[in-house]
């Protein structure tokens, strides 16, 4: 009771009250407009958010992560373009509906069934908080080392038919860390004697341009498109009547999206593939889906809305993040000295509780604001993109310059838009370079902290953490080459 009066006193302030309602308000906007997306929103903010404080700035963004999934879900139902990448699988069944005439249905369970998950997964990881102030202090140097690691392994190995390019991406992220001064003696590593790159390759600059900037590139090189949208009478309450019929699938989905949310690498896409064909081999009526199933929005929106809150346990117990929006909020706590980890469950869980407190705050807000608003956020469907592509374009560079007041990181930001900009247009993933620019820096301090007390190979895992993690990593690579192998002899075996 002392540890969640505590969390509550950290809340009770105007600033954090303002924080949750513009990371709520703001995150719906970003999601119902296509094309731009949390990570777009988040890079752009992020250096607003260095001179917050910690609790504020990441409520900020933890409003923006969540919340724009309940946004992403309004284009996604009514005009069949899902407003961010995780609702594609809402226009399976939800535009279906919209079709047929149901699109204040299709709408009502979205919502109800995000805020299913979101609270699901709240309440579970508040549960869990007293479990990972225990587990944490058991993580040393090796083992973070090697959940890093583990972490980017399974990032890579998440990109099925992209895997050896995730690799090299990763590698790529994990170079750019090592430009400048190294963290221990500080000698100069790939400077080629240019005083600029001294202070070696800054990751906001980096996301900025790999998520921003390429960004706007597409949206300025694309085109307008003007949807006609009808006005949606009637309420949108029937929705919580029509979970509780399906709460089985709702429970299932929320859980699916607990449990991928804490595995570092998965998220929301094998959340909502396990749910949803959880939810189809166990229907009554399994040939509705995709042609305007109920159950199936129900377990696409509740997996993906359980996965942001359930992201946050490695990033908080271990200050490793699982996918790029919780990278860009890792530098958030690092710019004002609080280091996520073991530490932060023994010396400042009232900080953590809050965090999933203020997560709970979001999602009962998201929920008010769409039960009030749908019919004029539906205006922000027919933004024109280039006019969008100019706003992040401005506000991307007016953010990296903010930074250090350095034109040549708006060049090097410029450099890593154009080069995002071709990895959108060849569909290959951006995620790994940040992943890898975070994780290797984690794995680089680490590894030299924990050399002193190791004389040979098998000390490193002489721990029993350190050797279950490991156990773990070589589970997961030898899975997934017996994967790629047997793929490979069945495209052979066909031709």
């Amino acid at each position: 009771m002392d540890l969640l009066l505590s969390a509550i006193d950290v809340l009770a302030r105007w600033d954090v009250a303002v924080a949750l309602l513009v990371g709520s308000v703001g995150g719906v906007l970003i999601g119902a407009i296509p094309g731009v997306g949390p990570a777009v929103a988040i890079a752009i903010l992020l250096p607003a958010t260095f001179s917050m404080d910690p609790i504020v700035g990441l409520t900020v963004l933890l409003g923006i992560y969540g919340s724009s999934m309940y946004g992403g879900a309004i284009p996604a139902i009514l005009i069949n373009t899902p407003g961010t990448a995780v609702n594609a699988l809402t226009t399976y069944d939800g535009y279906p509906m919209t079709k047929r005439g149901e699109a204040r249905r299709a709408l009502a369970l979205a919502y109800t069934a995000s805020f299913c998950g979101g609270i699901v997964s709240v309440v579970a990881l508040i549960a869990l908080a007293p479990v990972l102030a225990r587990v944490a202090p058991m993580f040393g140097s090796r083992e973070i080392f090697l959940a890093a690691l583990l972490g980017i392994i399974l990032v890579v190995i998440a990109h099925r038919g992209h895997t050896l390019i995730a690799a090299a991406l990763a590698s790529f992220g994990i170079l750019l860390n090592t430009v400048g001064l190294e963290p221990v003696k500080y000698t100069r590593r790939y400077t080629f004697e240019q005083s600029w790159l001294a202070g070696g390759v800054d990751l906001i600059v980096v996301v900025l341009g790999l998520f921003a900037l390429s960004q706007a590139f597409l949206l300025l090189t694309g085109r307008d498109e003007n949807n006609k949208l009808e006005k949606i009478s009637g309420g949108l309450f029937q929705g919580f009547a029509e979970i509780w019929r399906h709460k089985r699938v709702a429970g299932v989905s929320s859980t699916f999206g607990v449990l991928m949310g804490m595995i570092p690498g998965v998220g929301e896409f094998t959340a909502q593939f396990l749910s949803y064909t959880y939810a189809q081999r166990t229907s009554r009526h399994p040939e509705k889906f995709g042609h305007g199933s109920p159950e199936g929005l129900i377990a696409s929106e509740a997996a993906n809305n359980a996965v942001p809150a359930a992201a946050m346990v490695p990033l908080l117990a271990l200050g490793i993040p699982g996918e790029a929006l919780t990278a860009m909020m890792l530098s958030v706590f690092y710019v004002h000295n609080v280091v996520p980890g073991p530490g932060l469950f023994l010396y400042k869980m009232d900080f953590v509780v809050a965090l999933y407190l203020s997560l709970l705050i979001l999602n009962v807000l998201v929920l008010a604001f769409l039960l009030a608003s749908t019919n004029q956020l539906i205006r922000v469907v027919n933004i024109p993109n280039r006019f969008l592509g100019v706003c992040i374009l401005t506000l991307s560079f007016v953010g990296v310059y903010s930074l250090r007041n350095s034109a040549t990181d708006c060049a090097i930001a410029a450099v890593f838009g154009i080069l995002g900009y071709v990895l959108k247009r060849l569909y290959l993933p951006i995620v790994p370079i940040i992943l890898g620019m975070v994780l290797g820096g984690i794995m680089e301090v680490k590894l030299r902290s924990s050399m002193n007390r190791v004389k040979t190979p098998l000390d490193f895992i002489e721990r029993p953490v350190a050797f279950v993690i490991f156990c773990m990593i070589v589970v997961v690579l030898v899975l997934h080459v017996r994967r790629e192998w047997r793929e490979a002899r069945e495209r052979k075996r066909r031709g």
